[in-house]
């Protein structure tokens, strides 16, 4: 038996750690400390903007869809992720997420980069996530990728326009505008 056979952890294990976590494949990923404060309001600015959009939707297909903030998703027994911010529809999960949400965002922290630009995004990828959104927030940008035929392709980078899922149960949109002005113009006055 290898040493790797013995050191993996299950979400068995992980429900019993005390700090924030994620497994990956059997490996234990511990999560940044608490992030910066811009990181965290940016956060907050998109989980508003993505709530206010499926509120302004009369439509019934929007009923069963949450934006929500750092929730679990256990992939399978060996990886369990918590993403920044996930748009889930019709997920029945009471203590964690049980399928792919449509849109992830994470926003990207020196100690996340490369966990969220090449782990997360071949995870997401292989699962099905439609839209995967990473957020810099030192630059206000953010760069949106869309699956197509089982990969990511790059939509662009988005700072200044919106963009509209129409593609998903709710014709929802991120006005990267809105959401970025308002950092920009409290950078200006430092």
């Amino acid at each position: 038996m290898s040493l790797a056979k013995i050191l993996k952890y299950s979400y068995d294990d992980y429900k019993e750690w005390e700090g924030d976590w994620e497994l990956i494949d059997g490996y234990p990923v511990a999560m940044a400390p608490a992030p910066m404060r811009l990181h965290q309001n940016i956060g907050a600015e998109i989980l508003y903007y993505l709530k206010k959009s499926i509120d302004s939707i009369d439509s019934n297909s929007c009923k069963e869809c949450i934006v929500s903030y750092e929730n679990d998703w256990k992939i399978d027994d060996f990886t369990v992720l918590r993403p920044d911010i996930i748009f889930s529809c019709n997920d029945k999960g009471t203590n964690y997420l049980t399928k792919p949400p449509k849109i992830i965002v994470e926003i990207i922290s020196p100690s996340t980069k490369r966990v969220d630009e090449e782990i997360k995004f071949s995870l997401y990828e292989s699962q099905g996530v439609k839209y995967y959104i990473l957020v810099y927030p030192d630059n206000l940008i953010a760069k949106v990728y869309k699956l197509e035929d089982n990969r990511y392709i790059l939509l662009g980078e988005f700072s200044d326009t919106k963009l509209n899922f129409e593609d998903i149960e709710c014709d929802i949109e991120l006005d990267f505008q809105a959401l970025f002005d308002r950092f920009r113009q409290s950078d200006d006055t430092k």
